[in-house]
């Protein structure tokens, strides 16, 4: 391949317009060629954003012309994520899809086979492996500051009481709506990559607001083999925010407020750049032990900046050098068996073994 990797964009809604293409567009060597979408509104914001981005009105189109392409991206609903990505793997081409990337385990490692056996790229975006609290708390424990960690807690909440209707809300099970796959593919994978398999998941879903189909305020126990206890919260009902992250181990404790700054970046039209993923020292977090970062306990920790452009830096490595992708889709898989475990857990009130 030479010049940059041409990059077909599946879904130009919240995921394929805030996160994905801006991403594409800022990667030294790949290009946005193409968008798949039929609505005229989306695609003249496209073409605004990304002048000469050429479209398609279905995915058909693509496979038709696989050979003008080197990489396609899945930002649809989750619904499609599995035909969709089997079919760009059966054209030929090497494939980026949004989490999660299937309703079931099974079928994520029904894609990771198939993509193994074309010999082809398969990833999928777990952008919050990038965030800055995530990469610097991966620091601290690398440098063993926080001593053996006996408990991991991660909470990604919101203040949302009136719903915002979409398939993200829906109730319908084809739809995999529900905080539980959305922000819990998140903290889940997290966990997973910061302390090893889970053996044992414990959740409670609750469907909080009026007029809610699907899970808004859920809560996550996962058991590690190497005996960490992750606990994880995803909600849109919470009227006062916890910590982002509070980890306590034998030596000290981290405890992190607020959210990676990259997101809002994004949304408000914000492009990577010098200064990209920073944030002021007062969102800093604080290591210590036997105090309280709320009445000044603690030593500030600079958190290191936010990083989502490195997923498709990684990614262009990858279809140029043949280096593991970012997320392999069996590591999704791993995330999507603690998330069917957690459905189950909730829906019948027990604890489930893996």
């Amino acid at each position: 391949m030479t010049g940059p990797l041409r990059v077909g964009l599946v879904g130009y809604g919240l995921a394929g317009s805030v996160f994905h293409a801006p991403l594409i567009a800022a990667t030294e060597d790949l290009v946005l060629d193409t968008v798949v979408t039929s609505a005229p509104e989306r695609r003249q914001q496209a073409r605004t954003a990304f002048p000469g981005v050429r479209f398609a009105a279905s995915p058909d189109e693509l496979w038709a012309r696989a050979g003008e392409l080197d990489l396609i991206v899945i930002a649809s609903p989750n619904k499609t994520h599995v035909p969709l990505a089997t079919a760009a793997l059966e054209a030929g081409l090497p494939v980026v899809v949004d989490k999660p990337v299937a309703g079931t385990a099974a079928e994520a490692r029904g894609l990771a086979d198939l993509a193994e056996a074309r010999g082809l790229l398969l990833s999928v975006f777990q952008n919050r492996r990038w965030d800055n609290d995530f990469l610097t708390l991966r620091a601290l424990l690398e440098r063993g500051e926080l001593g053996d960690v006996q408990r991991f807690e991660s909470r990604f909440e919101r203040w949302r009481p009136q719903l915002k209707g979409g398939w993200r809300e829906s109730g319908d099970p084809e739809e995999f709506g529900g905080l539980l796959y959305d922000l819990g593919s998140h903290v889940v994978d997290q966990a997973l990559v910061l302390f090893g398999p889970a053996t044992r998941v414990y959740a409670e879903a609750d469907v909080r607001r009026e007029g809610a189909e699907a899970d808004d305020d859920t809560f996550i126990a996962i058991t590690h083999a190497g005996g960490v206890r992750s606990h994880l919260y995803v909600s849109a009902t919470a009227a006062q925010l916890g910590p982002r992250f509070r980890v306590l181990g034998s030596r000290a404790g981290y405890v992190k407020y607020g959210l990676d700054p990259q997101e809002a970046a994004l949304r408000e039209g914000a492009r990577p750049g010098p200064g990209w993923g920073a944030e002021p020292d007062t969102l800093w977090g604080a290591l210590g032990a036997g105090e309280s970062p709320l009445t000044g306990g603690g030593t500030p920790v600079p958190s290191l900046p936010g990083d989502y452009p490195a997923y498709y830096a990684a990614v262009a490595a990858a279809l140029r050098d043949g280096t593991p992708p970012p997320v392999t889709a069996r590591e999704a898989a791993a995330a999507l068996d603690v998330l069917e475990a957690a459905r189950r857990s909730a829906r019948d009130g027990v604890a489930v073994t893996l």
